[in-house]
């Protein structure tokens, strides 16, 4: 049903048109707020269910902001003890001059639910979006993206311990990594299907080896960075977000250090570190494959190879994501390295 939802929307409007319509459809099939609690008003799904959205939705190459409106927006809202409406949100994390950049979705929402630092704890508040100073910005896919700036000593805001923003993080991160492999299963689609039906020299292009060597490549990267964001999907799934300790090198005692140690954070960033190298390789092979069509934009594979390079670098660039195993590695150290590779349950 979602599938076919998207499948029907592309077939009158481009990737980033007709979003009013498309939002109210999906909320009169329960869509909009998929994981959110009956009793605010939700559909009461749980991240399986938000998963399959999300794909649908890239598989397609279809911009929507329903991630940033139920899985951040409206989930930060209800975590508060706040009140839920109807009306589209997204979510921005303010720095202490109280600006936020490349905010996906601002211009285009009624309200903005937005964090930001006090002392060591934070404040949430949901402010209506005519109320602050926008700046209009675009990703690399042409999905909106604009810079946020909020007098937060006009606000009163709740207060939320640090917990709650490091799990907002770990949300948007899992988010465009679980995105990003739609995309990447979706160009390995249209690759295998153009190298079976492109004749050249008098055979599809799918019997000559270098070609193989191409499509066989992108299948193993999009299969990589598919399994290492199921595997931090599936650790969600079972721990309901909590982020546990991973043992120390001494397997004496956890580690609760600010080197993101949790099981989760490990991940997390396994998924996002997978996903931003596969997209290369994806993306470059793809292009290489189809040749000069694939550099039109009469043919689709753009509206995929350019959501893949865009959404790897939100929410925490490849480098910082790499940086961020390598801290995981150093703290394991050498005796701990290859139980914090290995281990699949969380109660470990």
């Amino acid at each position: 049903m979602m599938s076919a939802v998207f499948a029907a929307h592309r077939e009158h409007h481009g990737p980033t048109e007709g979003l009013d319509e498309l939002w109210s459809q999906l909320g009169e099939l329960g869509l909009v707020r998929l994981t959110g609690s009956e009793t605010s008003g939700g559909s009461g799904a749980g991240w399986a269910e938000a998963a399959e959205l999300l794909r649908a939705a890239a598989w397609h190459a279809t911009s929507v902001p329903v991630a940033e409106h139920d899985l951040l927006a409206c989930w930060l809202l209800e975590a508060a003890g706040l009140e839920v409406g109807d009306t589209r949100r997204t979510a921005a994390l303010l720095d202490e001059s109280g600006t936020a950049r490349a905010v996906p979705w601002a211009a285009t929402s009624e309200r903005i639910v937005v964090l930001w630092p006090d002392g060591p704890a934070f404040r949430v508040a949901d402010i209506d979006a005519t109320s602050v100073r926008l700046t209009a910005g675009r990703n690399g896919a042409g999905e909106p993206r604009d810079t946020v700036v909020v007098d937060t000593g006009t606000l009163t805001g709740t207060p939320v311990p640090a917990t709650l923003v490091a799990q907002w993080r770990r949300r948007a991160a899992l988010i465009r990594a679980i995105q990003v492999c739609a995309a990447l299963d979706r160009i390995l689609a249209l690759t295998v299907t153009h190298a079976r039906e492109r004749i050249q020299f008098g055979r599809p292009l799918a019997k000559f080896q270098a070609v193989q060597h191409l499509v066989a490549d992108i299948a193993a990267e999009a299969a990589l960075a598919r399994a290492a964001t199921d595997g931090a999907l599936a650790e969600v799934m079972s721990t309901d977000w909590a982020a546990e300790p991973i043992l120390s090198s001494s397997r004496a005692e956890p580690i609760l250090s600010s080197s993101r140690a949790g099981r989760l954070d490990f991940l997390v960033a396994v998924a996002r570190s997978c996903a931003g190298h596969a997209a290369s390789v994806v993306v470059r092979n793809a292009h290489q494959v189809h040749g000069a069509i694939g550099t039109t934009r009469e043919h689709r594979l753009h509206e995929f190879t350019a959501r893949a390079l865009a959404w790897r670098s939100e929410y925490g660039s490849v480098q910082a994501w790499d940086d961020a195993l390598t801290d995981h590695a150093i703290t394991a150290g050498t005796r701990g390295l290859w139980a914090l590779i290995t281990t699949t349950d969380s109660r470990t």
